[in-house]
């Protein structure tokens, strides 16, 4: 573990890069990071930000797709998601389903398209994949927006971790409240189901990428599981809680973007509507 000065340290100077946009070099080219010594980090960062008054009001899952393993991770691929807390700052819903971000001080700014969930009961420690459907009030498509403080996206995980999860910003959807049957079915229905991303520029309409529910540890539900069961060795954290908003994760892998442009998704073999989100 590390000191909790040198974690302290650490985190703050992520935090003065995001303020500025500036770009730092990744933490463990400067010593050995651990990912436990990044999730002290984290925990650093999450105390720091609520007092200084921010709210924590959820959690976002990173690198759930297995599929984008490989394409990250400095000195060897990605073996296993990561997770950091969600806070009320960064969470916008689109209205109608149409959204704006500013892309002003980003770090290396791509998108994501994901799905959000909302507990309506705090889940046991022991609970099953279907017990943790039956815990969720209504799911909604998403936009994260990703950022790298590291040059060209090159990290180890545990810089990721460190770096709040290389999340800046979610736009969600409209939510859809889930019935009894659909949460029954839900691992299938989301794992069978697709999504489409497409941008809009100056230069026309073009289709960018496309991706399965079933890359996302075989399902979105899957990944909130997941994240439960590693919470659960994680102590110095708060467990999942009635109230959290959870985004599970990109069915894509990171793409760029930038100001002037529109990006838009569909959904097919699910009735989810898609976003349309523009920078500026």
């Amino acid at each position: 573990m590390l000191m909790s000065t040198k974690a302290n340290r650490y985190a703050h100077q992520l935090m003065k890069a995001r303020a500025s946009g500036a770009s730092i070099q990744p933490l463990t080219t400067t010593g050995k990071i651990t990912i436990e010594d990044a999730y002290e980090i984290a925990k650093c960062t999450l105390d720091s930000r609520i007092a200084m008054g921010e709210v924590p009001i959820g959690r976002k899952i990173g690198f759930s797709n297995r599929k984008m393993w490989p394409l990250y991770g400095t000195s060897a691929p990605l073996t296993a998601p990561i997770w950091a807390p969600l806070f009320e700052s960064s969470v916008e819903f689109a209205m109608d389903n149409v959204g704006l971000h500013s892309l002003k001080k980003a770090q290396q700014p791509r998108i994501e398209p994901e799905i959000v969930f909302k507990l309506a009961r705090t889940p046991e420690a022991d609970i099953t994949l279907e017990g943790m459907a039956d815990c969720l009030e209504w799911m909604a498509h998403g936009f994260e927006v990703v950022v790298s403080p590291y040059p060209d996206w090159k990290f180890e995980p545990a810089d990721a971790i460190a770096a709040f999860g290389l999340h800046r910003a979610l736009i969600v959807g409209e939510p859809r409240l889930l019935s009894s049957q659909t949460r029954r079915n839900l691992a299938q229905v989301l794992g069978c189901a697709t999504v489409s991303l497409s941008c809009s520029d100056s230069s026309g309409t073009s289709l960018r990428a496309a991706g399965f529910g079933s890359d996302v540890l075989d399902s979105p539900l899957h990944a909130l599981w997941n994240l439960h069961q590693q919470l659960q060795n994680q102590t110095t954290f708060a467990q999942l809680q009635a109230g959290e908003l959870i985004t599970t994760g990109s069915w894509t892998d990171a793409l760029p973007v930038k100001r002037g442009e529109i990006w838009s998704s569909a959904f097919s073999q699910i009735s989810l509507a898609g976003l349309n989100l523009s920078f500026s």
